[in-house]
């Protein structure tokens, strides 16, 4: 029987490796590694300095393969099919290189930033390979350091207050409005930037992007002072690198509340 690890990597920090996802590592005969192009080659290289800081050299190998591109123009109605055929698409690479790439006995793994089990997509892509029957195997996860602990770590406060709730929700989300009964919201996948229409709220606002990597950017306050700081960080970065990935918690004040 093929066994698949699927291992959290932590946010960016090859330091926020757990012990247990080194054993995984050195467990796994191959690597599979979805390629985002030329524009995010250091996520790929990143990954790659992972594997030789940790695994002997010549014992694994190392497969890539083009990540399927991703219809974000989808809104509405239209995204969450357009999220579907997305994850269908993958399910047909990983499938492919499972059978292909994979010997029967061996141990294959998928290297997932931050925490497999949130807000990633490979857990639900490998379950629709499996229910599609063309290969069978057993897979384990491997949790990770996510982003959102690494901010709040790297911002020096908690993730919630004294007998109260967070959420953690999406950009699209908080645009609709901010949640009904929590004060404490952490916010991701946020490409438009939806902090902005409570610049007139008593919040403070924690945002980081490539938290746990040497591009790092950290910036906190109350969210009127704030926000447009992080906005023109958030561009200058953006025109830097060509992508961004940031995360953000947003504390309401109890009057407010």
């Amino acid at each position: 029987m093929r066994r698949i690890h699927v291992i959290g990597i932590g946010a960016g920090d090859p330091d926020q490796l757990t012990l247990q996802a080194v054993r995984a590592l050195r467990d796994t005969d191959v690597f599979f590694i979805l390629d985002k192009g030329e524009v995010k080659a250091d996520l790929t290289d990143l990954r790659q300095e992972m594997l030789r800081t940790h695994i002997p050299e010549g014992s694994y190998r190392v497969v890539q393969a083009r990540d399927p591109e991703r219809d974000r123009g989808a809104g509405g109605a239209a995204y969450s099919p357009a999220v579907g055929d997305w994850r269908s698409a993958r399910a047909g690479i990983y499938g492919r290189l499972i059978t292909e790439e994979l010997g029967e006995e061996q141990t294959g793994a998928f290297l997932v930033w931050g925490d497999p089990a949130l807000y990633d997509s490979t857990l639900a892509v490998l379950q629709e390979v499996l229910e599609g029957g063309a290969v069978t195997f057993e897979y384990d996860v491997i949790p990770g350091i996510s982003s959102v602990s690494a901010l709040v770590a790297r911002h020096r406060t908690g993730l919630n207050r004294v007998a109260r709730p967070v959420q953690i929700t999406t950009g699209r989300r908080l645009a609709e409005g901010f949640p009904q009964g929590v004060d404490d919201v952490v916010v991701m996948l946020d490409a438009h930037q939806a902090f902005r229409r409570y610049a007139d709220q008593d919040i403070d606002i924690y945002w980081g992007a490539y938290i746990g990597t040497p591009d790092e950017i950290l910036a906190s306050g109350p969210i009127a002072e704030a926000a447009p700081r992080i906005e023109r960080l958030r561009a200058e970065a953006r025109e830097r690198k060509g992508w961004i990935m940031d995360t953000y918690l947003l504390r309401r004040n109890p009057k407010d509340a």
